[in-house]
């Protein structure tokens, strides 16, 4: 049945893909009361994947990026503010301040504030061509930046955003140079062997890693960058530096409103956090996952996507968790990968492969206690939907049936 109430107000705060998605359920809930959607930034709620990949590039238009059209928000009667923060909650009171000096009252309240890049204190961080990467304009900036081609890259970080970055870069006709802590790109993520992989693919594109390194200074001319100073002392020529050594969850507003906290903001796996009626969803929120009875947090969009659904959801009375499995995507140069999975589950674990790592084709599984609790294809298309009916399953599955590129996937379900 349509969930009307009228008189009921919701304020989301956070105007991302989570805090949009949530609206838009409400909405197609058939909830008709206020709903308020405060975004720090001044564009419209947009979607983060394409910022490293195909919008980047150029090979995508400005329709790839926004959640939803920007009238929708309009024609749905939903209150959004951009270009606005949130500056303090009151939860005894149920209403939230803004930076605006408005105020809004609430009956439920969502808390979508993302992650924020982080950065690194170093001398000459402050230089033109100097970035993080984390917003529609950062994209927009590197991408004219980039596109020319013929500058020297350095890039301060060797997980998936940095790699990315690394590719779109080289793509342009750019000399890319990569720093990272650990000895092989990715290996925390998916472990050495398919880290090597990744690392190996970027080299034939022209790629230099300096890896088990760090970055102890930047040098400059005239207020622009011109060099990198690692740790060892070698300089590195550098037009263009961009620092992706991840994100930190936004939880100010949370930590200043007494919400319990623990690398996010706590929530049960319905996402409602330590406060009555309020909520948090996408980034910042540690949720508690029915599947492993532990709290995960993930940076990724489907987290974002279904969250807002549960969240909005759970607000409106229904019995609703967050017991998707965690899902992700990266594309670099001719490599499509797809993972979905528990990174805290398969970590340690020695990856069972279907398939060769030469041909860039292949399978990789990681199990826990005989079970698969992650699995990853590069360039195996619509094999992610069998990848977690197998997790989901929690079916005990033999290494060499895994391995075994005679067998469907659907079949591993069958008795072993």
């Amino acid at each position: 049945m349509p969930v009307e109430r009228t008189n009921e107000s919701i304020v989301i705060v956070g105007a991302g893909l989570a805090g949009a998605t949530a609206a838009r359920t409400l909405r197609g809930e058939g909830f008709a009361g206020r709903i308020s959607l405060i975004g720090a930034e001044k564009h419209h709620p947009y979607l983060r994947p394409p910022l490293s990949k195909e919008y980047l590039l150029g090979k995508a238009g400005e329709d790839a990026v926004p959640v939803a059209p920007d009238d929708w928000y309009t024609e749905n009667d939903v209150d959004l503010r951009l270009g606005t923060q949130a500056t303090g909650i009151d939860p005894g009171s149920h209403r939230v301040r803004l930076s605006s000096g408005d105020s809004l009252d609430y009956s439920a309240l969502l808390l979508t504030p993302g992650a924020l890049p982080r950065n690194l204190r170093l001398p000459g961080s402050g230089l033109d061509g100097v970035t993080t990467f984390r917003t529609l304009d950062d994209c927009r900036r590197l991408r004219d930046t980039l596109s020319p081609g013929g500058k020297n890259v350095v890039m301060i970080g060797s997980g998936w955003i940095g790699m990315e970055l690394a590719a779109a870069a080289t793509s342009y006709g750019n000399r890319v140079t990569l720093l990272g802590l650990e000895d092989i790109p990715l290996a925390a993520a998916i472990g050495p062997e398919l880290g090597a992989f990744f690392r190996s693919l970027h080299e034939a594109q022209g790629v230099r890693f300096r890896l088990g390194a760090t970055a102890a200074e930047l040098g400059g001319e005239s207020g622009q960058v011109t060099s990198v100073v690692t740790g060892s002392g070698e300089v590195l020529p550098a037009d263009v530096v961009v620092i992706a050594v991840g994100v930190a969850p936004d939880v100010a507003l949370a930590e200043a409103s007494g919400l319990a906290l623990d690398n996010g903001i706590l929530t049960d796996a319905g996402l409602r956090t330590s406060k009555p009626d309020i909520f948090a969803a996408g980034d910042a929120a540690n949720a508690l996952h029915p599947f492993t009875g532990q709290h995960h947090r993930s940076e990724h969009w489907s987290n974002a996507l279904n969250g807002g659904k549960i969240a909005a959801k759970s607000m409106l009375g229904q019995d609703a968790v967050l017991d998707t499995i965690p899902y992700f995507y990266t594309d670099q140069y001719d490599v499509s990968m797809e993972y979905s999975g528990f990174p805290t589950l398969a970590a340690g674990a020695e990856p069972v492969i279907r398939g060769s790592l030469e041909s860039k084709e292949f399978i990789a599984f990681w199990q826990h206690e005989g079970r698969v609790v992650a699995g990853m294809n590069v360039n195996v298309p619509r094999t992610q939907k069998a990848i977690k009916a197998l997790i989901s399953s929690r079916a005990a599955v033999r290494p060499g049936r895994l391995a075994d590129a005679g067998l469907a996937l659907d079949q591993l379900l069958a008795d072993d």
